[in-house]
């Protein structure tokens, strides 16, 4: 890390938007004062674990629960037949919803148990509630379940083609979805007239979540009220007592969902899944708290994986290496069932990102969505812009190449150039403001690219194969507007809410809807509080993460809370200000065009001595007993905030490899990262961010990826199956960046949270297929792993010693 942390004492109110001010959050979480959802202990608390399908696809012909009724400390067992009983909470059909619709979309039932059919390994059959973790678990093994199985398909290619097992009655072919975007006939036209072209097709495999944290509820229902409250490890808790309500018919006003700390997300704990649900249900049924927490085998059976796509794609150039036209063929992986957001994460979060940084005049996308026997797809890492960024890249890659122009060149001739922002794509979207070769040439000085050409070519006359790869890449945060969201299909606003706060001492109070699991919001959001009322940082104090506190919100995701969270309480701060500016007025008898604000002390214009601090405005406000004539007592505002736009990062990452043919292995002399994420919070937090990213960026490119047998079966169900990398696997990063601010928001900024996870896999790929370069090797699938690489080395040595098609699969 190159940045050192402030303390916030040493920095002014004036100066602490933009300092590296150290992380509030941390004494808590590193000392082991946290509380997690798996620490909350209640009186009678229940526990309950889930009996899930161990087949990837079958029919149930029974469910015996008898034996499990009989061990000693179970309180009960459930089928979907219990939720159908008259006796029981809720009614029928305890269906979790879909939140983005598309006119193409087959929507198809997806029950929080199983009525009758399992789609995939770990779907849920049944619930075991006990008096005891443990003897909750055993009761559940303890659960017959009578199968006839059934064929199964796991890649989207295969479920499309025609010969697949039909999974559900309602999707002909195992269609989800059939989506296009860009000009069809425009394109045809640019690749008819072109002098070269560049193809690739490419597997971007499915990654399994692995928080620290897996997911865990508990809710407590009290019938003498009716309200239900659930505490879980959710990343939008409005969004999921909304979700929440009505699959289990329990009304939202008296439905409350708190979010204790959360150990990650990374997008899994945005969507709303069965076994959250069906907590409350036990608890309201029960009468008496109730708590789950996943295994960590359960979170490798049910937690959203991401990616999953399977596509052909061709880059056109003309004689210039200008490119003239993409085209992009993907079949993505849905899994059993729709999640939440699953339809807009192939769609409008990949289509839309398929100019990059480069000016293509024409651009047409198609996305076929598959159901198949794997877990539901949804957000992750990224989503959708990673797919996008990585396809884009290693096309630019490949088209360098087709061209005989250094990769780096060809990069800058096709960047979209600094006087065209605000820039509109050929696929829809406006970039809001960027400087491509900023970033880019930085990166370049970092890694002294014209020395490691050099050096490349000495290290090859020794027989070792150096290689350098870039990824230029873009992505697209705070999505909105809600307005154009609704028309594209979603089924929920995207704005956010905010409250400020004074309490009557003068310290602040701010809400948000957002909801933060390790970004670091309660450090930035009170930087950007305490820069705009002027005062101490240390009085500020953020709330976010509970439904009862905080009147509405829409969550975290997407790298938005900065943008949309952020820029709200902005909003929500001015407006207190501008009241307490009214009451200042009053207090100093002056005309209030005449107070000026400026670093918390309301000023009369040409005459500093008469001056109020907004402390004291605060109280003033409380005590009510000299307030402008008609206005309310109290010093606190709320705001909706809706952004005009996306906001766009972007920067370059370059990775130096070092690949030895003989035995497949990969090591890292550098990777370089320059980001840039509009104005910076807190560089400190931004540079962590940018770590996190990389690290998982690198998982992607050399050791993640979810594997099943042609029987759904999941093979890498573990960590001892299932890579996730560690220290010892991540390279040191060179970090720099630089600062385009967007225009779209107040604070000018643009997210960071997904930049090094959707820049760095075709960083790593584009550097493995430079070093490879001698042996005619273009690209090694994902996971690159030492077996893999050797492969693809002699594969290319078998056909001719060195060919042009290597090819992704």
């Amino acid at each position: 890390m190159s940045i050192e942390s402030l303390d916030p004492d040493d920095v002014s109110a004036a100066d602490i938007l933009g300092s590296a001010i150290e992380r509030r959050e941390d004494p808590a979480l590193i000392t082991g004062n946290a509380e997690y959802t798996d620490d909350i202990q209640l009186p009678e608390m229940a526990h309950m674990a889930v009996v899930r399908s161990q087949y990837g696809h079958a029919r149930i012909e029974d469910v015996d629960t008898s034996a499990a009724e009989a061990m000693d400390g179970v309180i009960g067992a459930y089928t979907h037949d219990d939720l159908a009983r008259e006796d029981t909470p809720g009614e029928l059909p305890f269906l979790l919803p879909v939140g983005w619709l598309l006119p193409s979309l087959n929507d198809v039932d997806h029950p929080i148990l199983a009525d009758g059919r399992v789609r995939y390994q770990g779907d849920a059959i049944a619930v075991v509630v006990a008096e005891e973790r443990y003897v909750a678990r055993d009761a559940a093994s303890a659960v017959e379940v009578e199968y006839d199985r059934l064929d199964a398909v796991t890649g989207p290619g295969e479920a499309l083609s025609g010969d697949a097992p039909q999974l559900h009655s309602d999707a002909d072919g195992n269609v989800a979805f059939d989506w296009e975007i860009g000009d069809e006939d425009k394109t045809e036209e640019a690749f008819a007239s072109a002098a070269h072209t560049a193809s690739v097709d490419i597997d971007n495999q499915l990654l399994t979540p692995n928080a620290m944290e897996p997911r865990a509820a508990v809710a407590t229902y009290n019938a003498g009220t009716d309200e239900l409250d659930v505490s879980m490890t959710t990343q939008n808790p409005h969004l999921h007592r909304l979700l929440m309500s009505g699959v289990i018919g329990h009304p939202e006003h008296k439905l409350s969902i708190t979010a204790p700390d959360v150990g990650g997300g990374f997008g899994s704990k945005i969507h709303h899944y069965g076994d959250e649900a069906l907590v409350a249900w036990c608890s309201k049924l029960l009468e008496r708290p109730v708590k789950w927490v996943a295994t960590r085998s359960e979170t490798y059976l049910t937690d959203a994986p991401g990616r999953g796509h399977e596509t052909e794609a061709e880059l056109a150039m003309d004689e210039d290496g200008s490119i003239v036209g993409l085209r992009v063929d993907t079949k993505a992986n849905l899994g059993a069932y729709l999640s939440t957001f699953a339809p807009a994460v192939p769609t409008y979060l990949y289509g839309t990102l398929l100019s990059g940084q480069y000016d293509i005049p024409a651009i047409y996308g198609h996305v076929t969505g598959a159901y198949t026997n794997v877990p539901p797809v949804d957000a992750y890492r990224g989503a959708g812009r990673p797919e996008a960024s990585f396809l884009v890249e290693r096309l630019v890659h490949l088209g360098a190449k087709e061209m005989g122009m250094d990769p780096a060149e060809f990069r800058r001739h096709n960047f979209v150039p600094d006087d065209a922002f605000p820039y509109e794509t050929q696929v829809a979207v406006v970039y809001d403001s960027g400087e491509y070769e900023k970033p880019f040439d930085r990166a370049l000085e970092m890694v002294d690219y014209e020395g490691f050409r050099e050096r490349q070519e000495a290290a090859r006359d020794e027989g070792r194969y150096l290689g350098i790869g870039f990824s230029c890449y873009i992505e697209a945060c705070g999505l909105a507007p809600s307005e154009l969201a609704g028309q594209l299909g979603a089924q929920a606003g995207l704005w956010e809410s905010s409250l400020v706060r004074f309490q009557p001492s003068g310290t602040v109070t701010a809400y948000c809807g957002t909801s933060g699991h390790g970004q670091g919001h309660a450090t930035t959001y009170a930087q950007i509080v305490a820069n705009e009322l002027g005062i101490p940082y240390d009085d500020v104090e953020i709330v976010e993460g509970d439904t009862d506190e905080i009147p509405q919100g829409m969550g975290t995701y997407g790298s938005r809370s900065a943008a949309v969270g952020g820029s709200s309480l902005v909003k929500s701060a001015q407006k207190v200000v501008d009241k307490a500016a009214e009451i200042a007025a009053h207090q100093l008898e002056a005309d209030p065009e005449d107070v000026e604000f400026e670093d918390g002390e309301f000023r009369v214009a040409g005459a500093p001595d008469q001056s109020l601090d907004i402390a004291n405005v605060a109280q003033a406000a409380y005590l009510a007993h000299d307030m402008p004539e008609g206005m309310e007592p109290g010093l606190e505002a709320t705001s909706f905030y809706d952004p005009d736009n996306f906001v766009f990062p972007f920067g370059t990452h370059v990775a130096v490899v070092e690949v030895d043919p003989e035995s497949g292995e990969i090591e890292f002399e550098q990777y370089v990262a320059v980001d840039d994420v509009g104005n910076q919070i807190n560089p400190k937090i931004v540079e962590g961010q940018v770590h996190g990213g990389v690290a998982q960026g690198v998982g992607q490119a050399l050791y993640e990826g979810a594997e099943y047998d042609e029987n759904g079966t999941l093979l890498t169900g573990s960590m001892q199956d299932y890579t996730v990398p560690k220290a010892e696997h991540i390279p040191e990063m060179d970090t720099d960046s630089t600062v385009t601010p967007s225009p779209h928001n107040p604070l000018g900024v643009k997210g960071v949270g997904e930049a090094g996870t959707i820049a760095a896999p075709q960083a790593v790929v584009n550097a493995v297929s430079d070093a490879l370069e001698p042996f005619g090797v273009d690209g090694v699938p994902m996971p690159m792993t030492p077996e893999r690489v050797w492969n693809a080395v002699e594969d290319n040595a078998a056909a001719d010693g060195g060919g042009e098609d290597g090819g992704e699969r």
